[in-house]
């Protein structure tokens, strides 16, 4: 389907707007009766109200969830059965496509463009990619003497609690859900209370692709209550995490103070993009330097929001970088023309207008951008926003800024631009731009993220590659072969062959 205006319009006017929670096969109203406003960014309006998952709700699905594992009516279920089930579910994502991808652009303001053009095909394949290869894994058998066997298997680990963030609500939820189901876990869903209603849609989906009752439960509400709550559950076997390193920090003391349950962390970045001098195409690096950080209105954890540059090459290239930038103004998210959305909430809106205040305080140069903009919409809109004379040590090159913020920074040799990317509390991603191999695998070697992009940014990535950091970025992985692993335990048998 080709995406216009009046399409878009004309199902905006009848969508359902989801509230409830989802336990145990059903949608239900909060126990306590608690609700939420859910507001759109797009208009300041209110959209509905979200029921707010408390500590019984909480109870309940963690219930159903272990109860629903121990029965084994999906743990137990041979892997071809599951990869079926979540095909099916593939499918009907892919029926109700435009429905979801509205519902994520209503809650969180990104363009209509993105939710249905990339976050759904994306969520999509990752699906189909999880669901393809679990019939397809194989235990393994130790070389030992042949007086002894040793099995190495895989177990599913239990009851797991994905909480995920709101900028991008439904495909950070799959990136969770899709290994932690395939495996034959039972899964507790938090959305973030920012983006909630697709997280809640997808409940019904899964029970209309055939999950049994009570392996899927979807819980919104916030951080402090609800996300608190099941880091601390002792029946909850794994905290799955994408969001602040600060929240992170607090994920892992609450699996201290509870069962010591595992933890995933997925925990932002402040990451390097590299153009050394012999970049062969500036043109290329230039747009997909303004891409890494203002797309998706700068609300990306990888985001290359440290634009480090050789000197010789500096103005020029800052030109260009600043040349493009002035296409990627915020306009209606529901235009599939608009590049760029609405910031999630006037929280986050004045979170970067206050870091761009900072750089200023600190000595730094705003050469395009800067301003909250498009208030008459009642919205929260911030310009694209390039700075100049930015040194490492100021905080809007330190900082994650969570926004369309782009920090610039020069250097003179190879050494020196290894050592401006490393000098981060994070790695997450970093980008290199040369038309040296060698220079370029070099740099990849020495830079410490978990991802390095060659002559690229985020261009092309695909179900079969794995995302997470290295320091304070995370810990674990998301996609790829590598996050089954969250979601299972090692069991060693050791049997005497008489």
């Amino acid at each position: 389907m080709t995406l216009n205006h009046q399409l878009v319009k004309e199902k905006k006017s009848k969508l359902n707007f989801p509230s409830d929670l989802f336990i145990n096969g059903n949608y239900h109203k909060s126990i306590s009766e608690k609700s939420f406003d859910n507001i759109s960014p797009i208009d300041g309006k209110i959209i509905n109200q979200i029921s707010f998952a408390q500590q019984p709700d909480i109870d309940k699905a963690v219930s159903s969830g272990r109860k629903a594992f121990e029965k084994g009516h999906w743990s137990n279920m041979p892997p071809g059965q599951r990869k079926k089930i979540l095909l099916k579910f593939a499918q009907l994502i892919e029926r109700d496509r435009l429905e979801l991808s509205l519902l994520d652009t209503i809650d969180m303001g990104k363009t209509i463009n993105d939710t249905y053009n990339a976050d759904l095909p994306t969520s999509i394949d990752n699906i189909e990619w999880y669901a393809e290869i679990i019939d397809k894994l194989f235990d393994d058998i130790s070389p030992s003497s042949k007086e002894y066997m040793g099995l190495i298997t895989k177990e599913p680990i239990g009851v797991v609690a994905a909480i995920v963030p709101w900028n991008y609500p439904l495909w950070m939820a799959i990136w969770k859900i899709a290994p932690a189901l395939i495996t034959g876990n039972s899964v507790i869903l938090k959305p973030a209370e920012q983006s909630p209603m697709s997280a809640i849609k997808i409940g019904a989906l899964l029970a209309e692709a055939g999950l049994p009752d009570g392996v899927m439960s979807v819980l919104p509400g916030d951080g402090p209550i609800t996300g608190k709550q099941l880091c601390l559950h002792n029946d909850i076997d794994c905290v799955a995490f994408t969001g602040s390193g600060e929240v992170g920090k607090l994920v892992l003391q609450y699996s201290g103070q509870s069962n010591m349950k595992r933890v995933q962390l997925e925990c932002g970045g402040k990451s390097p993009n590299i153009i050394f001098a012999d970049c062969e195409d500036l043109d290329t690096a230039a747009e997909a330097s303004a891409y890494a950080i203002f797309g998706n209105q700068g609300e990306v954890c990888s985001a290359g929001s440290r634009l480090i540059i050789q000197k010789e090459i500096e103005r020029d290239f800052i030109s260009r970088v600043t040349k493009i930038s002035k296409k990627m103004q915020p306009g209606d998210p529901f235009d599939p023309e608009s590049f760029a959305g609405a910031i999630v909430n006037n929280e986050q809106l004045e979170k970067i207008n206050k870091y761009v205040n900072i750089g200023k305080e600190e000595g730094a140069s705003v050469v395009v951008g800067g301003n909250i903009t498009m208030q008459d919409t009642g919205g929260s809109y911030f310009e694209p926003t390039i700075f100049t004379n930015v040194n490492n040590k100021m905080r809007v090159a330190q900082e994650e800024i969570f926004g369309p913020v782009l920090t610039t920074l020069t250097f003179s040799t190879f050494e020196e631009a290894i050592s401006i990317a490393n000098d981060s509390q994070y790695g997450l991603a970093a980008g290199v731009w040369t038309k040296d191999i060698n220079k370029a695998i070099k740099a990849s070697r020495q830079i410490r993220a978990g991802t390095v992009y060659i002559n690229n940014y985020e261009e092309g990535m695909d179900s079969t590659i794995p995302l997470g950091g290295y320091k304070q970025s995370g810990i674990g992985r998301d996609s790829g072969y590598q996050a089954l692993d969250n979601y299972l335990q090692v069991k060693s048998t050791w049997a005497k062959i008489s």
